[in-house]
């Protein structure tokens, strides 16, 4: 049975708003135990890879509750954090409003690159003009989007010439033995942490669904090349479970 997240057609963005308001209040948390923890550690590969410069204006699309946004921050960088889920962004300012009480608690001055803006928008029509941003992230939200090429684009169009593009997402592995392992997990046991934490297991079935459709490591790669993205690679993590795609636009 297909799942309920899931529409390949005109209804694709609706359905993946509705998924990330049913999972919002423990998205971290599920986060860090179906990674075992790991996800922590393939962002900060993403910002090592990243090489920000302080001071570069950095995008970070479908930001989430902001991991790569604070990240960024933390490099120097003036983030700006876009997302279409209210929840989401929701939590992403909540956690700006805490590092806020934080350091005024300590008596320290918090800097304003530690807070990145986040605002409300689609990556599929970004409210940005042209050649806006020397660098533009994307984590686990490429494989969310109605048109991942249309996505694509628009992150090589806000970008300047030598931008970095940044993808992270979940991968498809070659090894046919570790991929039937790896979707064997998805498909029986993430679905756990939905009916759990969610009370609905399609919540986190979806991943393995939406992943199925998802041209992952070659195919996104080939895309970024078609854009004429200079210095394309793909970092694999875990055997393939996951990738991390890097590009400079021309």
């Amino acid at each position: 049975m297909a799942n309920r997240f899931y529409d390949p057609g005109a209804r694709r963005s609706a359905k993946v708003r509705d998924l990330f308001a049913a999972i919002a209040p423990r998205y971290d948390l599920i986060n860090d135990l179906q990674s075992f923890g790991l996800h922590r550690w393939w962002k900060r590969r993403l910002i090592h890879l990243a090489g920000v410069r302080p001071g570069e204006r950095a995008l970070d699309l479908c930001c989430g509750t902001g991991d790569l946004a604070f990240g960024l921050a933390r490099q120097g960088a003036h983030v700006v954090g876009v997302d279409f889920s209210a929840p989401m962004l929701a939590a992403a300012q909540a956690r700006c409003r805490e590092r806020l009480r934080t350091a005024s608690a300590s008596n320290r001055v918090q800097p304003a690159r530690g807070n990145p803006e986040f605002l409300r928008g689609d990556a599929l029509n970004l409210p940005f003009p042209d050649a806006s941003f020397h660098l533009v992230t994307i984590g686990y939200g490429l494989r969310n989007l109605a048109d991942f090429e249309r996505g694509l684009r628009e992150m090589s169009r806000v970008a300047k010439p030598g931008a970095r593009l940044l993808v992270l997402d979940f991968g498809k592995p070659d090894n046919a033995l570790w991929r039937a392992v790896y979707f064997s997990y998805l498909k029986w046991f993430v679905p756990l942490f939905g009916r759990v934490f969610c009370g609905d297991p399609a919540t986190y079935a979806y991943i393995l669904e939406s992943l199925k459709h998802y041209p992952a490591q070659e195919g996104v790669a080939a895309k970024m090349r078609e854009l004429k993205c200079a210095r394309v690679c793909v970092v694999n993590l875990l055997g393939g479970v996951m990738s991390i795609h890097y590009g400079e636009k021309r």
